[in-house]
């Protein structure tokens, strides 16, 4: 049986008009400092984003939203955020922004599993 560990999780959002507040959810970024675990799952809803910007840049989006998991994954090729350890990337990727992308602010919750908690948090906030 696995130890019941505390995560923290923030939503991934695309505010396509910053000036307007409106946005979407297209992800989420999760931390598990007991066990090591980062880990960020996306998926986009084109037709929900173009319903708030018709002009929205769907390339640019899909590759902001892309580094993301990459820099969670720790891929050298995102630079030095990547090569920091795992909280600092996740402090750094929740901090606030005033762009297309932004998170939530940082929610807590347990698991026994990492990996089913983000699964289940990407079922209810972003697909549902």
């Amino acid at each position: 049986m696995h130890a019941v560990e505390v995560y923290d999780y923030a939503i991934v959002r695309v505010v396509p008009r910053v000036e307007r507040e409106e946005f979407i959810n297209a992800g989420v970024i999760l931390s598990c400092q007991r066990s090591g675990f980062l880990q960020a799952a996306i998926a986009l809803d084109e037709a929900r984003l173009l319903a708030l910007d018709p002009h929205a840049d769907l390339d640019a989006v899909h590759r902001h939203l892309a580094a993301i998991v990459a820099i969670c994954a720790g891929d050298a090729g995102c630079g030095p955020i990547a090569q920091l350890p795992y909280r600092s990337r996740f402090h750094w990727l929740t901090a606030r922004r005033s762009s297309i992308i932004q998170t939530s602010p940082v929610h807590t919750g347990r698991c026994t599993d990492a990996t089913a908690a983000l699964d289940h948090i990407m079922a209810r906030m972003v697909r549902g």
